[in-house]
């Protein structure tokens, strides 16, 4: 009695030849150089959460502490007010009522992922319209993270 055993078959073999080409395409080397670009370190993993558990404390006191909420709300209309918002704002476009809404401090501070970088930070929200976040330059953000981890807000 003989067995003949069949060689396995790559899967490669089984799907149709511009999905072969696809996948080699993506093993190679330069597709892996690459993908290694896109890989986070250690070091980079590390600062990255020590970052977001400084914002989510932040975040925390903002929430239950209405003194911090206003403390914060008044540096950042004392600083709008001296820097202007081109300065303070990563908003592009701010239209003429919102600019008055946030000159005359009439707006209130928290906390989102900013739209192109989708990293967390300070953004104003103007009174009334609450859907509306505006992210502070994310160098004034992490300056009044900052502060406020030290003490000093």
């Amino acid at each position: 009695m003989f067995y003949t055993v069949a060689m396995a078959d790559s899967f490669l073999d089984h799907i149709p030849s511009h999905e072969q080409q696809r996948l080699r395409r993506m093993m190679s080397p330069e597709a892996y150089e690459r993908l290694r670009e896109k890989v986070k370190g250690p070091e980079d993993l590390e600062k990255e959460m020590d970052g977001n558990a400084l914002m989510a404390e932040l975040k925390f006191a903002l929430e239950t502490d209405p003194e911090i909420q206003q403390l914060l709300k008044e540096r950042v209309a004392t600083d709008i007010s001296k820097q202007g918002i081109e300065a303070m704002l990563d908003g592009t476009s701010v239209d003429a009522a919102l600019k008055i809404q946030l000159e005359q401090g009439r707006f209130s501070i928290g906390i989102a992922s900013h739209p192109a970088t989708h990293t967390d930070q300070l953004v104003v929200m103007p009174e009334g319209n609450v859907q509306e976040s505006i992210p502070l330059m994310s160098t004034v953000s992490d300056r009044y993270v900052r502060q406020f981890i030290i003490g000093n807000l």
